[in-house]
């Protein structure tokens, strides 16, 4: 029997199988409102075999998202349009739904990725980003205002007001974002943290306002699965956040209710130098997995069906995350199934295009005795 598709639970949730759709950003919503666009690419893993499809990284507050075309869920109308969205998984969809929470910090108010995905211009729209510290992601980047204690505050009760939202529309899973270089994890790094006071300087003052955000969010949602993302290493050499401070971080989430860990990497400094290969973040969720005994996702470069299920079965992770490979396969759980020779929940009304399945009677037409 596949391990891949197995049932799981993440937190008290029950899930089909162990495939995820990680969160992939559109850069289409209009004014932080979902679109048609994210409706029929939603849609599409809703009803595509996996277990568990996550809404790209969303806004709290408009300051926090990356781009102009990124989500939010700071006000009723995104709210509304996130509902079109959760409707469709409930009436036509076998997977669960999640949505990632996230403020971009420094890193926001950039362009879209197909016009250079550099900082905006002060002549096309740019708007004041805030940090740790005032220390830019890069040259050329936007010099951030230091968060002070009534910017931390704010950004605190953004993240309970966008977490309130979550649970009112129904959302499966909460994911707070703390990687690759977003605000979160700009506080977890030493590299983009350089605060004097109680959220600087030692790895414990580091992870403060992190966990302080966590239990924020955990407290308006009690009974919602909750994990973070979190990058597992800088990739910096000598320096900046590691693998050790991981583990030490996700063993403080465990103990304030922490669900799940999402392990990524990198993302934080244009100094960090990537080993990229197939599988090469998988490595730090099995690491995670060890040291606190957490429930883990294993992303990066996982595109294959028997390394998939390779990662399950050797209890690496407890479920993996597409992202990429979902784009190009919007189909891949139904074609993983068929290679492992397991099954897959498929829509009835594709149940003709199925390879099992072929030949079947469609709707008029007598049913097989």
């Amino acid at each position: 029997m596949s391990q891949l598709f197995s049932t799981a639970k993440l937190g008290s949730l029950d899930l089909d199988n162990r495939i995820v759709v990680a969160p992939m950003c559109q850069y289409s919503a209009i004014e932080g409102s979902l679109t048609d666009w994210h409706l029929m690419h939603l849609g599409q893993f809703a009803v595509g075999g996996a277990g568990l499809v996550f809404v790209e990284a969303t806004g709290v507050e408009a300051t926090g998202r990356i781009t102009p075309g990124c989500p939010g869920l700071y006000n009723d109308q995104n709210e509304a349009a996130m509902a079109r969205v959760i409707k469709f998984f409930r009436n036509y969809g076998a997977a669960k739904i999640g949505i990632q929470l996230a403020h971009a910090g420094r890193k926001a108010s950039a362009d879209l990725p197909w016009n250079g995905g550099t900082a905006l211009a002060a002549d096309n729209d740019a708007w004041e980003t805030s940090a740790p510290s005032a220390l830019p992601y890069a040259d050329g980047w936007h010099t951030p205002a230091a968060l002070d204690s009534n910017g931390l505050e704010r950004v605190t009760e953004a993240f309970v007001s966008a977490a309130k939202r979550a649970v009112r529309l129904g959302f499966d899973v909460i994911e707070v974002h703390a990687a690759h270089g977003y605000l979160l994890h700009q506080f977890l790094s030493p590299i983009s943290n350089q605060r004097a006071d109680e959220y600087g300087g030692s790895l414990e003052n580091r992870m403060r306002f992190p966990l302080k955000i966590f239990q924020a969010v955990r407290n308006v949602a009690p009974t919602t699965p909750i994990g973070v993302r979190f990058s597992a290493t800088d990739w910096v050499e000598g320096s900046g956040w590691a693998l050790e401070d991981s583990s030490q971080f996700a063993a403080k989430l465990q103990q304030i209710g922490c669900d799940f860990i999402d392990v990524s990497s990198g993302g934080n400094s244009p100094s960090q130098k990537i080993r990229v290969g197939a599988g090469y973040q998988v490595g730090f969720a099995d690491h995670i997995r060890r040291e606190t005994g957490l429930s883990t996702i294993a992303v990066g470069m996982i595109t294959d069906p028997r390394q998939a299920e390779t990662i399950i079965a050797t209890g690496q992770a407890d479920f993996v995350a597409l992202a990429r490979g979902m784009l190009y396969d919007p189909r891949w759980p139904w074609h993983a199934a068929e290679v492992l020779r397991a099954q897959a929940k498929f829509p009835p009304q594709y149940m003709r295009g199925h390879p099992t399945l072929q030949g079947e009677p469609i709707p008029g037409n007598p049913p097989k005795k």
